[in-house]
């Protein structure tokens, strides 16, 4: 029998390292912009084709509890001290079944965080702190 695709065991490599698990993603999207344009037949109807235009990818957007590690935090200050062309790194975004076998990979290219966002701190709330990077990239593809 197969073993059933979960959506809680995910990662993001970069450079080939797994670099951490996440509880929560989004925007690992493609979308081709859409030109418009009238033609009239040799029967002077009109009209409207629609044609492909630009590629465009959506930020991809991680959410992970709050650990000891570091690495999100200082991949982000990086851009923050300028230094965005070091910060551009190849990355994906991996599924694992429940024998951590891979299933699924989303390759992005030059991909840096745009925005970290720390937790919320509350001390009558008992939500598990977490950390949320924004991913900026060129492309992502399925692998």
């Amino acid at each position: 029998m197969p073993d059933l695709m979960t959506t809680f065991s995910f990662f993001l490599e970069i450079g080939g390292v797994e670099m951490a698990s996440f509880r929560k993603c989004s925007g690992v999207e493609s979308e081709t912009e859409i030109i418009e344009y009238k033609e009239a037949t040799k029967d002077g109807k009109m009209l409207i084709r629609k044609v492909p235009g630009a590629m465009k990818w959506s930020d991809i957007t991680l959410e992970r509890r709050i650990d000891e590690s570091k690495a999100l935090w200082e991949w982000r200050k990086q851009v923050e001290d300028g230094d965005v062309d070091s910060a551009r790194r190849d990355g994906s975004i991996v599924i694992k079944d429940s024998m951590k076998t891979e299933v699924a990979r989303w390759n992005f290219e030059k991909g840096w965080v745009s925005k970290w966002t720390g937790a919320e701190l509350d001390a009558g709330s008992n939500e598990i702190a977490t950390e949320k990077i924004t991913i900026t990239h060129e492309g992502v593809h399925r692998a």
